[in-house]
């Protein structure tokens, strides 16, 4: 069992300078992930133990691995995002622990949650970046999978986006491509905004960020 790395104590002053920086933006309505990829199960505690029910996940085996080191009343009590790139044949192996899935950006995923796990919570990503290998569709797919996933029975709760680096112009303009999206199909969840640019992201409207750095520090190498 890796050893827990940040003191209670510490996580809390992090949290609430995190919680300052949202309040001077007015984005106290604003919903917290925090982001436990990379660190032991003991960062799940943590963040529970501060109040915070939603974490994020990347990656499918790391999630199985450690869920087991919980007890039962914490894995009751924490609403765990699944926020990494999915593969289609991975879902199974998390079906029963992931309560959101974000980062829906294909059909085939869509049809894996419906069978592993009924009527789930998705998100569609949109793909805001020209980097290579990111996950996201683009406009089109993703009316169309907003459409597939209603079809399926599954919960089609919001859009998350990974925000383009760089320029904060470019930074804005793609959130707010993904805003209007939202909007259009009344979703109310906008998952934009981490650690480094979650200034613009609830500038731009975003009502949920995903943050590791600024609570727990940096993360150990992979």
């Amino acid at each position: 069992m890796e050893q827990r790395s940040v003191s209670k104590e510490h996580f809390l002053d992090r949290a609430g300078t995190l919680k300052e920086r949202i309040a001077t933006l007015g984005g106290n309505g604003v919903d917290i992930v925090a982001v436990t990829k990379g660190f032991g199960a003991w960062a799940m505690t943590l963040a529970l133990e501060c109040g915070f029910q939603m974490v994020g996940e990347n990656y499918a085996q790391e999630l199985s691995a450690k869920w087991p080191e919980l007890n039962i009343e914490e894995r009751k009590a924490l609403q765990v995002h699944f926020i990494g790139g999915m593969q289609t044949n991975k879902v199974r192996k998390i079906s029963d622990i992931v309560s959101v899935w974000q980062t829906i950006d294909r059909i085939s995923l869509l049809d894996e949650i419906a069978k592993r796990s009924p009527g789930s919570s998705v998100m569609i990503q949109l793909k805001l970046t020209e980097i290579k290998g990111q996950g996201g569709c683009d406009l089109l797919q993703a009316e169309e999978l907003v459409v597939a996933a209603s079809e399926r029975n599954l919960r089609v709760t919001g859009v998350m986006g990974i925000g383009p680096q760089g320029e904060v112009d470019s930074i804005r303009a793609a959130y707010k491509r993904l805003i209007s999206f939202a909007d259009d199909h009344r979703l109310e969840t906008r998952s934009i905004g981490m650690t480094n640019d979650l200034e613009v992201a609830i500038e731009s409207g975003s009502t949920m960020i995903r943050i590791g750095t600024a609570l727990f520090g940096d993360r150990p190498s992979r």
